[in-house]
């Protein structure tokens, strides 16, 4: 006590700061352990499997361990990008990337916007049915249906273009259409269901806005492009940064059920790629670098996109 003023020392700020800790996570305790599962799904399978990165540094031997594996450096590295299969396998991971954010993620939006404008409910129930189905089947089941469709004996598609006039065309072993194929087959089972949360965020539109639009004089395109889009760019934008985040990401059963000795030049990624060297051949420090390689490209464009849309829209994930 020092004129009239009780003075506090640090321990005691300390010790009141961790005790109010405390006592918010026992307050909440309810809600901390309802998330304990899902915290120990990211720790086990997310966080602690980063601990293997560190064979991409070292020439491992899977009976040496990551103790006895000898280092290397970047020298992983440097093979991942002086070899003419990684370069050749990094372009159709980018090409496919783009197609994939240039033409399936304004898919999603376009369809939420059209469904959204049905007043029927009858027919927007079942649209979206429809729409969503494709996305529950698994991609063994869609290639199955691809090689049944698109046969150049007896396939439907071959059958159409033959009663036009055309040539038939084996599009599943034509690696000019390779792409296109996988971008296509990705967008007929996904983008339905990529809508949910568009359309979640359409009902939170007050329609009180339209209302005073259309007194104004304004169509429906014009409402969509002054209070449609506006209100749900934040969800845009958020869901825009998580697919950049996941660029280099095809997927590799997308991928790998469509793939053969006719299309590999222009259909393998570095997903499958890391599985034919990593898992078949046993060259783990080879693809855990290039692994590595996605995960750091990865966080950057999110980063970079990050700051870019906060600067431009004022929106952003952090």
């Amino acid at each position: 006590m020092a004129g009239g003023v009780q003075t506090v020392s640090s321990t005691d700020i300390h010790y009141r700061r961790k005790k109010n800790i405390w006592a918010y996570i026992w307050k909440f305790r309810v809600l901390y352990l309802l998330s304990l599962p899902g915290i120990l799904y990211f720790v086990i399978f997310k966080y602690v499997p980063l601990l293997g990165s560190v064979i991409a540094f070292q020439n491992y031997n899977i009976f040496s361990g990551f103790m006895g594996s000898p280092w290397v450096g970047f020298d992983q590295f440097t093979r991942m990008f002086e070899h003419y299969d990684f370069l050749r396998i990094l372009k159709n991971t980018i090409l496919l990337g783009l197609y994939d954010i240039f033409f399936s993620f304004p898919a999603a939006i376009i369809i939420a916007l059209l469904l959204n404008e049905l007043r029927q409910v009858i027919y927007k129930r079942l649209i979206q049915t429809v729409i969503y189905m494709p996305h529950f089947l698994s991609w063994v089941i869609i290639s199955g249906i691809a090689a049944s469709v698109f046969s150049p004996s007896a396939g439907i598609f071959n059958q159409f273009i033959n009663w036009l006039g055309f040539e038939s065309m084996y599009i599943l072993g034509d690696e000019s259409y390779i792409r296109s194929f996988l971008v296509g087959a990705g967008m007929w089972r996904d983008v339905g269901y990529a809508t949910i949360i568009y359309l979640a965020a359409l009902a939170s539109v007050n329609p009180d806005l339209y209302e005073a639009a259309e007194i104004d004089g304004a169509n429906r395109f014009r409402q969509t492009i002054s209070i449609t889009l506006p209100s749900i760019m934040p969800t845009i934008v958020i869901l825009f940064l998580l697919n950049i985040g996941h660029f280099l990401d095809f997927g590799f059963e997308r991928v790998w059920v469509f793939l053969n000795s006719l299309n590999n030049q222009n259909g393998e990624i570095l997903d499958t790629y890391i599985y034919r060297l990593g898992i078949q051949s046993q060259q783990y420090s080879y693809t855990t670098a290039i692994g590595l390689f996605k995960s750091v490209v990865g966080l950057l464009l999110l980063l970079i996109g990050n700051v870019l849309s906060k600067r431009t829209t004022g929106e952003s994930l952090f």
